[in-house]
């Protein structure tokens, strides 16, 4: 139908008789000749039509309306000097029309504006309620495209780098793996469920036992979970894995992946090798294993300084086996009132909302002199004080503020506020801007964290994690005592406070994934029930081997300065888990829960 894309028309098409089809963008009409900006997915070009050239093709121009669909021929010149658009790449041509056909009409209203010169604000319920108009806007069609260059420069490298790309099962069992499964109800098997796989995890392993060695996928994950700007109930991961390789190996692999998607979709040379961080100095001075190093606001540890102080919220935390940390903000004495740190306040209120009872703090004054509650002022001693500012290095204006408290709860306030107050001072840079692309490595992460509500150990990241050989030792007789407190061989990709991607090496030796499983509190029987097949596979000659995957999604929406992932999915869900374009989820016949041998229990809340 067509001969060439609107946008790619240049200068060295000029002469040429054309056919072009697309969308009309936005038409004026100068008085006896109209112009038309026609759209594809290749640009937009300018359109003129002549009424003494071709009376027909501006009869026709005269009743368009923005969105109809046209093939346009005609004949490429070269426009006037002085009307030539420098912002446009097709500036300096336009196409004289000599017939004009329309394909479709806009019947209805439009919505909101589509065309490429209206960024106005459009509210995201309305985008994604006609989410079919809203991918013809630029950002959402370049990010599209940027996503499609973003997979497209993962699949050049690994496949260089001798890896194959294999789907695995989207029906599959259900395996306990930290998120709620979406279940599918088995028609054939009655009373029998599929899952939808939360990650390809034990399906992967498999194939690196079946001898695959480099495997990778573009993977559709599901997991019905509480979601956000950044989480979706499915989504996509690029998922890799590899056969006898070392962790510093498949640390240094994926740098170079980083590196050449970011060279690809960018143009952007990434220093290597990326900054590390073991998960305990992440936790110490960040409070958080997915810090953002883009600025500082770095937590300090004074427990050992107010251990023995008579203010009782701090020694009384010590003594109680938890902390005492402060996060020491340079001008924060003129940038932070009292109020905004009391109850009622915006910072206090961050630190409570991540569980803290509140904020202590501490003004240093000139001469370092320190301007608090008496409490906390007059049980401090002069080396007291000298230490804390000479650890904190406050200086004359700095505002010291404290969290105390379970070690835990005090991490999370202050990281929590440590990300608002970095926000509010205008700390942190722009994504990309100036070499502000913080990637960094955090590694040996715990094995094992305590769940309270179960009393029991659970995996931090899943229990397919390789331990730490040196913490779990050769006798496979202190293997249950050693597990509990041993470090995982396990890393995270983060990057400008985001994880990237995570991933581990795995478990190779079936007697120690049955141990494992074991200390996270699953019977020996339930876990031959769930992890059998696996568990079998490891003892038929199972290489060592480890893997990671990124979060497509979330990678795509860094490169593409959005603020959601919902930005870089054709089509996604709402936080409430649903498609407002097509109003899923939603009932099905009585019929098809018959065949499917359920009921649903559902009752509707009243009101």
């Amino acid at each position: 139908m067509r001969s060439h894309g609107c946008g790619d028309l240049r200068s060295d098409a000029t002469g040429q008789a054309v056919s072009l089809c697309g969308w009309v963008d936005r038409r004026r009409d100068h008085g006896g000749v109209i112009f038309i900006d026609l759209r594809d997915r290749s640009g937009t070009v300018q359109i003129t039509v002549d009424p003494d050239l071709s009376p027909a093709a501006f009869a026709v121009a005269e009743r368009l309306r923005n969105e109809t669909v046209l093939k346009v021929s005609g004949t490429v010149r070269d426009r006037p000097a002085d009307s030539r658009n420098e912002r446009l790449a097709t500036g300096a041509v336009e196409v004289l029309a000599a017939a004009i056909e329309v394909l479709n009409e806009v019947r209805g209203n439009l919505p909101f504006p589509v065309s490429v010169h209206d960024d106005t604000p459009v509210r995201e319920e309305l985008r994604l309620r006609h989410r079919y108009l809203d991918l013809r806007r630029e950002r959402m069609n370049g990010n599209l495209r940027l996503r499609a260059q973003t997979i497209q420069a993962a699949r050049r490298f690994l496949e260089a780098e001798g890896f194959i790309e294999v789907e695995t099962p989207v029906l599959t069992r259900s395996t306990p793996e930290g998120a709620r499964d979406y279940l599918v109800p088995s028609r054939v098997c009655g009373g029998e469920w599929f899952a939808l796989p939360q990650s390809p995890q034990l399906f992967k392993q498999l194939l690196m036992v079946g001898g695959i060695e480099r495997y990778y996928q573009v993977a559709r994950c599901f997991r019905d979970e509480d979601l956000r700007a950044d989480r979706q109930p499915e989504f996509t991961q690029l998922d890799i894995e590899v056969s006898f390789m070392e962790q510093e190996q498949i640390l240094q692999l994926n740098e170079r992946l980083i590196a050449t998607i970011w060279r690809a979709v960018k143009g952007i040379e990434l220093p290597s090798p990326f900054p590390r961080l073991t998960w305990q100095e992440a936790m110490d001075r960040y409070g958080t294993d997915r810090p953002d190093t883009r600025y500082g606001l770095e937590l300090t540890n004074v427990s050992d300084i107010v251990a023995t102080s008579g203010f009782k919220v701090f020694s009384g935390a010590v003594a109680a086996g938890g902390a005492v940390k402060c996060i020491a903000i340079p001008g924060g004495n003129d940038a932070i009132s009292n109020v905004r740190i009391k109850p009622g306040g915006d910072v206090f209120s961050e630190a409570t909302t991540a569980g803290a009872g509140g904020l202590a703090f501490i003004r240093v004054r000139e001469g370092g002199e320190i301007d608090s509650i008496g409490a906390i002022k007059d049980n401090l001693s002069a080396e007291g004080k000298a230490e804390l500012l000479r650890r904190t290095g406050a200086e004359p204006g700095t505002l010291l503020l404290f969290g105390a408290g379970d070690t835990a709860t005090v991490n999370k306030a202050l990281d929590r506020v440590r990300q608002f107050l970095a926000r509010e001072l205008g700390l942190v840079p722009a994504s990309g801007a100036g070499g502000a692309w913080n990637f960094l490595w955090v590694v040996d992460f715990p094995m094992f964290e305590f769940n309270a509500e179960e009393n029991r150990l659970e995996a931090l990241h899943h229990p397919f994690c390789a331990p730490n050989a040196t913490d779990l030792g050769a006798d496979p007789a202190g293997w249950s005592t050693a597990l509990p407190t041993a470090r995982a061989q396990a890393y995270d990709l983060v990057l400008n406070g985001l994880e990237l991607g995570g991933g581990s090496l795995r478990i190779h030796d079936a007697a120690l994934q049955k141990q494992v499983l074991q200390t996270i509190g699953l019977p020996l029987e339930e876990a031959e029930r769930q992890f059998g097949f696996l568990i079998e596979a490891l003892d038929m000659g199972a290489p060592p081997h480890g893997g990671i995957a990124f979060g497509l999604d979330r990678m795509v929406m860094l490169l593409a300065g959005e603020e959601s992932i919902r930005d870089t999915i054709a089509f996604p869900k709402t936080q409430q888990a649903r498609c407002l374009l097509t109003q899923a989820p939603a009932d099905v016949s009585m019929k098809q829960l018959d065949e499917l041998h359920v009921a649903s229990t559902w009752v509707a809340e009243e009101g």
